[in-house]
């Protein structure tokens, strides 16, 4: 099975070469195409379009920014769309929209190939690591032919229902993300304001019913001042505007969240949409006039 990987941003990259060091048959696509040499070094093909790509792949993974952009992958003058047979399988590990991703599966179908939305979560550190959650949303079938290689990068793969399902969990999972990260910015705050030791204030916590990943992972890095992303305040910022898209359709209130998008957006305005999403801190420490840091 010759597996095609398009995108190598910092999820893509990392889920690649999972599948490298699997042993898989692997070819890569990249807009800016250097950022396919570190893969190509360790025994990657690279095709030259993302047709061709799909020419030569029986299951094409695809993991770009924002609906556009794998409209454009799929769709476009050299998209995957012209290098799609019977039989072949489209993977989409992006963040995008659920309806959107209903009229991709529908495009392709028209030409014989099959979709599978299957977002993933976990930071930069789980696509190298192959410890990913992945939500599929997909026919039974092709969510069964997809698995093994997901394997090679996710250790939580669960199938969540039709197409568009995995989209709709993926923002169910980042109002999570967000809203813990919120608490940890608040509690992490609190903390420092009241002269306890951070490090041994996030021990004393994270095994209890406090705990959390957000807290485990991205608690240290708030404290050493760490703001290298395992996902960009950017690209967060992008799943949010979907997650109050759908709550606006369904008229469902998520104030916390909204909350968490408008203290981005200050942090956007200041030039951080680069950091890591785990600098939401520093919005609060702005308001607070204090920076959660060692002494």
């Amino acid at each position: 099975m010759k597996i095609g990987y398009a995108g190598m941003g910092i999820m893509g990259r990392g889920m690649a070469g999972c599948l490298l060091r699997d042993g898989h048959e692997v070819t890569v696509w990249n807009r800016t195409r250097a950022r396919t040499d570190a893969l190509a070094a360790t025994g990657a093909t690279v095709a030259d379009t993302p047709a061709a790509l799909a020419a030569g792949c029986d299951i094409i993974m695809v993991c770009v920014s924002d609906t556009p952009d794998v409209e454009a992958v799929t769709l476009g003058e050299e998209g995957l769309i012209n290098g799609l047979a019977d039989g072949k399988l489209i993977v989409d590990h992006s963040t995008i929209s659920a309806s959107a991703t209903r009229q991709l599966a529908a495009a392709v179908r028209e030409v014989g190939a099959r979709w599978v939305d299957a977002p993933v979560s976990g930071g930069s550190e789980g696509a190298e690591r192959g410890t990913l959650s992945i939500m599929v949303g997909g026919e039974v079938d092709d969510v069964e032919r997809a698995r093994p290689f997901m394997e090679s990068y996710g250790t939580s793969i669960t199938h969540v229902g039709p197409i568009g399902a995995g989209q709709m969990v993926k923002q169910v999972n980042q109002v999570l993300v967000v809203v813990n990260g919120l608490a940890v910015s608040e509690a992490l705050l609190l903390a420092k304001a009241g002269g306890l030791d951070l490090d041994a204030t996030i021990e004393a916590v994270k095994g209890g019913g406090a705990g959390s990943w957000m807290l485990a992972n991205r608690g240290p890095q708030v404290v050493d001042r760490d703001w290298r992303p395992g996902f960009t305040i950017d690209l967060q910022q992008k799943d949010l505007r979907l997650v109050l898209e759908s709550a606006d359709e369904l008229a469902v209130p998520l104030p916390a969240t909204s909350l968490v998008f408008q203290l981005y957006r200050a942090l956007q305005r200041r030039g951080l949409g680069h950091e890591g999403n785990h600098a939401l801190v520093k919005a609060l420490e702005e308001m607070a006039g204090l920076e959660v840091a060692r002494d």
